[in-house]
């Protein structure tokens, strides 16, 4: 069996991680995980698109600003979206690889939660909460799959999803949510068989992160 080698194996260990001239978008980024993970690529190297919900526009043009100020030598993008929008979806994502030249990764990370006890679940909260979660992130890897097929190298889809997706955590009650996270798993186990000729699927299960901390 021969193994497998690095074509540079002697070279600094981070330069295997470098993203220099890559292209990248991430949904749901204008703070939490979306927004490290925004700041990571571009760390990294890749020029990155950003995409929000209803975070003010205020707030959107000054972390626009702090990411370039951080990384002069990348494109920082931002755009309004509602990821339960499939034609939004598809127009930012089109957008974002025209403006950026390209994406190379994109990273489904929009998503919700919400602590209500199951027997009591209105119907209109359920249905977003799947529509947010699951179609949202569907939407997005489907409109980065039709950017990335007609590409000579291939593309990096990833998912966010969540611990919840495997484990039932106490003493939240968020049935729908830990639902809506383990179809993202299986969804993403699923296109990662289908698209292997122009992607590379992955997903990622956090815990949490605190965000929300501290509110009332």
């Amino acid at each position: 069996m021969v193994l497998a080698s690095h074509p540079n194996p002697t070279s600094p260990v981070l330069s295997h991680f470098s993203l220099q001239g890559k292209t990248a978008l991430v949904t749901g980024a204008s703070r939490g995980i979306g927004l490290q993970v925004a700041t990571g690529l571009l760390e990294a190297g890749a020029s990155v698109a950003i995409t929000y919900s209803s975070t003010p526009p205020d707030e959107i043009s000054a972390l626009v600003a702090s990411l370039s100020s951080a990384n002069p030598d990348r494109v920082v993008k931002a755009y309004q979206c509602n990821v339960t929008d499939r034609a939004a979806v598809i127009s930012v994502i089109e957008t974002a690889a025209k403006e950026l030249g390209g994406l190379d990764i994109v990273v489904a990370n929009a998503g919700i939660a919400d602590h209500i006890p199951a027997e009591d679940y209105p119907e209109d909260k359920f249905r977003n909460i799947l529509d947010v979660n699951f179609n949202g992130a569907f939407w997005t890897a489907q409109a980065a799959a039709n950017v990335m097929k007609g590409k000579k190298t291939r593309g990096s889809i990833i998912f966010t999803a969540s611990v919840s997706a495997i484990l039932v955590n106490v003493p939240q009650t968020q049935a729908a949510y830990n639902a809506s996270k383990a179809a993202v798993v299986h969804l993403a186990k699923s296109l990662a068989v289908e698209w292997t000729s122009f992607a590379r699927v992955n997903c990622v299960s956090p815990v949490s992160i605190g965000l929300f901390s501290g509110l009332k």
